[in-house]
């Protein structure tokens, strides 16, 4: 199936799941409610720490509302999107079940990553929306189409990476037998990396965050990027880790088919 059929493939995903969504209206709102407490949980926790404080790390409170909602953005686009998918490789893999999408015409991690889409979180893109609007309306750059445009490339670039690094992480399971305690790592450290931007980090942390698991940038780089504090090494860095991250991530994934045990084998 060419690229016209993959993405024919995706609009009939999403509006199935639209309608299914509209059919069982509770779980769209069942979702809403378990994403929104969290995301109330995060502004609270925000607001308790610039009570104290005037700025973190030289970043000044609307720096820093803005970086959150930028996380906050990545995130409930991830959620809406792929996440749901996503997290089922490992039982598809370890069940057998895997066999079913290798034998559809669409590319199986595809079908994986979209089949459910989870319209629940889409009011928190929304939400983060404001967020956006509300650390802007505060900020004393002046706003330049040029730079909303660039935004949108850079939170899009790093939704890729996002994406990288969850199935990345899941691709491990064609190779072992557990990797739960890869996953539990994985939202210890988003969570971490949601709350402190990457220039904060330090020596190994820096390490880690921007080169190995690089949670560090996903949101840094595009706030850098409206604030007016990105350089080109930086922005170029980025450019290449994505580059890096996702040719890996599409090796390991046709290594790991290759090596994969079907159910009826």
């Amino acid at each position: 199936m060419g690229l016209k059929g993959q993405l024919r493939f995706l609009y009939i995903l999403f509006k199935l799941k639209l309608a299914r969504t509209m059919a069982f209206r509770f779980s769209f709102f069942g979702a809403f409610f378990v994403d929104g407490i969290m995301f109330l949980i995060q502004l609270l926790m925000f607001s308790s720490i610039y009570s104290q404080v005037d700025s973190i790390g030289g970043w000044d409170r609307q720096q820093m509302l803005f970086f959150i909602g930028t996380f906050s953005l990545i995130n409930a686009l991830n959620m809406t999107f792929f996440f749901f998918g996503i997290i089922s490789i490992p039982h598809k893999i370890s069940s057998g079940q895997l066999d079913l999408y290798i034998t559809k015409p669409v590319k199986p991690l595809l079908y994986l990553s979209f089949e459910n889409i989870n319209l629940g979180s889409f009011p928190l893109v929304l939400g983060s929306i404001g967020i956006l609007i509300y650390a802007v309306s505060g900020m004393t750059l002046e706003i330049t189409a040029s730079m909303v445009l660039g935004y949108i490339i850079l939170v899009n670039l790093m939704l890729i990476l996002y994406y990288d690094t969850m199935v990345l992480l899941r691709t491990i399971a064609f190779f072992v037998i557990q990797a739960s305690a890869l996953e539990r790592l994985e939202g210890e450290l988003i969570t971490l990396c949601m709350k402190i931007p990457g220039v904060l980090f330090e020596g190994a942390f820096k390490v880690i965050f921007y080169l190995f698991l690089p949670y560090g940038i996903m949101a840094t780089i595009p706030t850098q990027f409206f604030t007016e504090s990105l350089s080109i090494m930086q922005l170029g860095y980025a450019t290449g880790i994505v580059i890096i991250f996702t040719a890996i991530t599409l090796g390991l994934w046709k290594l790991g088919l290759k090596n994969y045990k079907s159910a009826s084998s």
